[in-house]
């Protein structure tokens, strides 16, 4: 359930709510707004239920949250959006974040010719993948800890935070070293046990929608980065499997505007993985701009047709600068700014 607090209610009255919320083995979410307080209570439904909350001091109304996700509903933060600075970038509410980087990191030429391009070109963050989730076995599955690397020296020069993926919960330690955002890639969205680790790591996560998940299958995954005390998580449409083969997957851009009635977390669409062609990259990128996204994700390639995987849907390096400035404007009419250093 969700107990609002009164905008007078003194920080003994919510210090006793979140008492008595714990004392029957729930957790407590506390939620700071502008105005009021939102405390979450988290546990077994019929012990929180034995509350009994309503008309005790500083509680202004005690709503029960009806939906599987708890932390992740926009129920619990009363309407307001969350807002995640990383990096000094910021992402939600009015700021949009424009991810671009390499599918993987080939090499350090390949690196930072496209970081250079990306931050002249006005990006937020710097995506590269060390590790890379391949349908084939025999198919370069990434430079690894070098990969890393390599991302930590062009973070030195660019000063861009990093976003980069995590596929095995042994690699957790070196990865986090490096990246300022865990990517979980839409195979791995599933994958509880490496979402709940994550979780209590801390750094902010970018969760990727599985290639035939529902969005509530999206929100109860990010729950389990929640539940763990992570706060940061951006949910991430990327293309779901349907009936239509004219491209790789359908972007589901009713996604973002539903995923926002249903969440506070912030939303990011990748049109590289949806469209696997670098045509339709940009005319998807306008659209989920347009529908308000919160950010993008895309990538972007010095030589694509020397790429080593997922050429054809790579952006050229010296065409972002063009294609940034384009995105921004359909950002406005959504009423968000880039954020950028």
């Amino acid at each position: 359930m969700m107990i609002v607090m009164k905008p007078t209610a003194s920080e003994d009255e919510i210090a006793h709510v979140v008492a008595r919320v714990e004392s029957v083995g729930a957790r407590a979410h506390i939620s700071k707004g502008e105005e009021v307080t939102v405390i979450g209570a988290i546990g077994d439904r019929e012990h929180v239920a034995r509350l009994e909350l309503e008309g005790a001091p500083g509680v202004a109304q005690v709503v029960p949250i009806l939906k599987p996700y708890k932390l992740s509903s926009s129920q619990l933060r009363a309407g307001e959006r969350s807002v995640f600075e990383i990096g000094g970038r910021r992402i939600g509410g009015e700021h949009f974040a424009l991810i671009a980087g390499p599918c993987t990191v080939e090499s350090r030429q390949q690196l930072f010719d496209t970081a250079r391009a990306v931050k002249d070109g006005g990006a937020s963050m710097l995506r590269g993948g060390a590790y890379k989730p391949r349908t084939s076995p025999y198919a370069f599955q990434g430079l690894g800890e070098a990969g890393l690397r390599l991302l930590a020296e062009a973070k030195l020069e660019t000063g861009l935070p990093i976003v980069t993926e995590l596929m095995d919960v042994r690699d957790i330690e070196a990865v986090i070293e490096v990246a300022d955002v865990v990517q979980i890639g839409a195979r791995n969205m599933q994958n509880y046990t490496l979402l709940s680790e994550v979780g209590r790591t801390g750094v902010p996560v970018l969760l990727k929608r599985g290639l035939s998940a529902t969005l509530e299958e999206l929100l109860l995954a990010a729950e389990y980065v929640l539940k763990e005390g992570n706060e940061q998580v951006m949910l991430c449409e990327r293309g779901i499997r349907t009936f239509e083969t004219a491209y790789r997957y359908t972007l589901d851009l009713m996604a973002v505007p539903v995923l926002k009635q249903l969440s506070h977390l912030p939303v990011v669409v990748d049109p590289s993985h949806a469209a696997g062609r670098r045509d339709l990259v940009g005319p998807l990128s306008l659209a989920a701009a347009a529908a308000g996204a919160d950010g993008i994700i895309v990538e972007v390639h010095p030589n694509p047709e020397e790429a080593i995987c997922d050429g054809p849907q790579a952006l050229r390096a010296d065409e972002f600068a063009e294609y940034a400035a384009l995105v921004e404007r359909a950002a406005q009419i959504a009423g968000k700014a880039l954020s950028s250093a």
